[in-house]
């Protein structure tokens, strides 16, 4: 299976921008689709963005299509989610997950992911 820690979590001014990574390791990074996905406290844990294997497509929730990027460096075993434009309301924990199924090229359903990350905090100050 594959391990995945989060970092460049924390705090910023609405307005403001964060780049969080994802770091992976156990298998070959490669095999798996990556996803973002966000949690705010008592909320569901609800999809952000995804990007398939070879990072030739992609998937992002409207609230946040135009600001966010997401995107992954096989060599680095590493996927990325860009932020800008940060509003308040996007304070949540962050979580990557990754999953080895092969129906699509892309998942943008939490159910469809196997592994998951512990997560890293941003918190967005109005």
């Amino acid at each position: 299976q594959v391990q995945l820690v989060e970092s460049g979590g924390g705090l910023v001014q609405a307005g403001g921008s964060l780049r969080l990574s994802c770091a992976a390791s156990g298998r070959t990074f490669s095999n798996y689709a990556m996803g973002w996905f966000r949690q705010a406290p008592g909320k569901e844990r609800d999809f952000v963005a995804a990007i398939s294997r070879g990072g030739l497509n992609t998937a992002y929730a409207d609230s946040v299509k135009g600001r966010f990027t997401i995107s992954r460096d096989n060599a680095k075993n590493t996927v990325y989610l860009e932020m800008n434009s940060l509003k308040p309301e996007e304070t949540a924990v962050y979580h990557c997950a990754a999953t080895d199924r092969r129906r699509t090229p892309l998942y943008v359903t939490r159910t469809d992911y196997d592994y998951w990350g512990q997560g890293t905090q941003v918190t967005v100050s109005s």
